[in-house]
């Protein structure tokens, strides 16, 4: 099988990146106890993107990482942050992000988050529903094996537009909060576009004509017709924060839990599948050398109480603060790493990540505050209520191929990784792991930015 060829120049770039694109705006003649220096101003970090892949091309394009710390007094928090991502690959995938947050903006110390981005993912995983219960077969995409269809066979195409906006206000000080928001997500779900993807191959390279797991799926009436293509999602949101972090970024201590429904009712446009969810997400960071050695640990659940969300809504993961690109789950780099993206899709799911973070190294460059850290983790989750799924139209002979009724169980996965900080705030993450399950692939390597949470 062709592997995509961006492990080494994802490191070179982070690394070089790092290194190279660092700024600000105001020198700081303040010093912290530990010889830290306080921020002041603009401070940003910049990278480039730039990979390559078999199937989907050169990927090319680079994210900026903005910070203002107004006159120092807010280090390690900050007043404002932008962050902006733009890129693009040689075979249509793309994405075009503006993530904005800021505690004083708005009158009130009330805090606004709100994102806007447009995503072009030419082959985004999909395995099916409900963890073990949907088969995975890695020799349907080895293109060495003699059961293989096509590499895209797990894999369909979507087109996301992405509009939320959040808005926090105390309750008890900072640390209970409560949250109101509103989202749309414009999905255009559609095959993969193989003739796009063969463009200027090799033919022994090309991609194989052959439906694949979401068209045997539409076909076998697993995905109803009217959520085929996917649609316009409208919902509100809203919640309670309870959070005691001594640093948003990267705690050293302090609990950081949250209760949150989102209804997306039919009044607002989701005629075919209004519906709600529940999610519940605690977060809890221990000390166990001062600055230098945490054990963190995050527990969730997210279900749905009302309706039935179309199926390209169930792997969006809900939060109150999600700057990643990606938030959709379980499985990937921002949930369950080293295993397959969205692999544990279901109507409702449990999931934890365990992590001990050690920062060995820190110094001050040019008025930079850096550090280096070391992570290992244990991350595990479970469809705890099925998606539903009507196996009536689906060929005897190919049941036992695709399904495995009553089969899912906990899905596990453990690796290590490293965090390059900039000023505490910007952060480069690199992540390795490794499922412990085969059903669930072999492993992950990610690059990326932040902490898992």
């Amino acid at each position: 099988m062709h592997k995509p060829h961006s492990i080494i120049p994802a490191i070179l770039l982070l690394l070089s990146g790092f290194l190279a694109t660092q700024s600000h705006a105001q020198a700081t003649a303040d010093t912290l106890e530990d010889g830290e220096k306080i921020k002041k101003g603009w401070s940003f970090g910049a990278l480039p993107a730039v990979s390559y892949d078999t199937d989907l091309g050169f990927k090319y394009g680079g994210l900026i990482d903005l910070y203002h710390y107004g006159d120092g007094s807010y280090y390690p928090g900050y007043k404002h942050k932008i962050y902006l991502e733009w890129s693009r690959t040689t075979k249509g995938s793309g994405i075009n992000q503006v993530f904005y947050d800021s505690k004083y903006l708005l009158p009130g110390s009330l805090r606004l988050t709100a994102d806007i981005s447009y995503l072009t993912e030419q082959a985004l995983d999909f395995y099916g529903f409900n963890g073990y219960e949907a088969i995975y077969n890695s020799d349907l995409e080895e293109d060495e094996s003699n059961e293989y269809i096509s590499r895209m066979f797990y894999r369909h195409e979507r087109k996301l537009l992405r509009v939320t906006a959040d808005v926090q206000g105390s309750i008890i000080g900072q640390r209970l909060r409560w949250l109101a928001g509103f989202g749309h997500y414009g999905n255009s779900i559609a095959p993969v576009d193989i003739d796009k993807l063969n463009e200027g191959k090799d033919e022994k390279d090309k991609l194989p004509y052959a439906d694949g797991l979401y068209e045997r799926y539409l076909d076998w009436g697993v995905i109803d017709d009217d959520e085929a293509d996917g649609g316009q999602t409208n919902f509100l949101k809203f919640g309670l924060i309870y959070d005691t972090r001594d640093n948003e970024a990267a705690p050293q201590k302090g609990i950081w839990s949250e209760l949150l429904f989102v209804a997306a009712p039919g009044v607002f446009g989701n005629d075919e599948n209004p519906y709600g969810k529940v999610a519940f997400t605690h977060r809890q960071y221990f000390q166990l050398i001062k600055k230098q050695l945490v054990f963190a640990y995050r527990l969730g659940f997210q279900g749905t109480f009302a309706g039935d969300p179309p199926f390209y809504m169930q792997p969006q993961m809900i939060s109150s603060y999600a700057p990643s690109t990606d938030n959709d789950g379980l499985g990937g780099s921002k949930t369950l790493r080293g295993i397959l993206r969205n692999r544990v899709v279901g109507d409702a799911i449990a999931y934890g990540n365990f992590e001990f973070r050690w920062k060995f190294f820190k110094t001050v460059i040019f008025n930079q505050n850096i550090y280096v850290a070391l992570n290992t983790f244990l991350d595990a989750g479970k469809v705890m209520h099925e998606h539903e799924v009507d196996l009536t139209k689906v060929p005897v002979n190919k049941r036992r191929m695709y399904f495995s009724p009553g089969a899912e169980s906990w899905h596990a996965s453990y690796g290590a990784g490293m965090r390059f900080a900039l000023n505490q705030n910007f952060i480069l993450a690199i992540d390795y792991g490794r499922s412990f399950d085969h059903r669930d692939g072999v492993d992950g390597f990610y690059t990326g930015m932040n902490y898992l949470f």
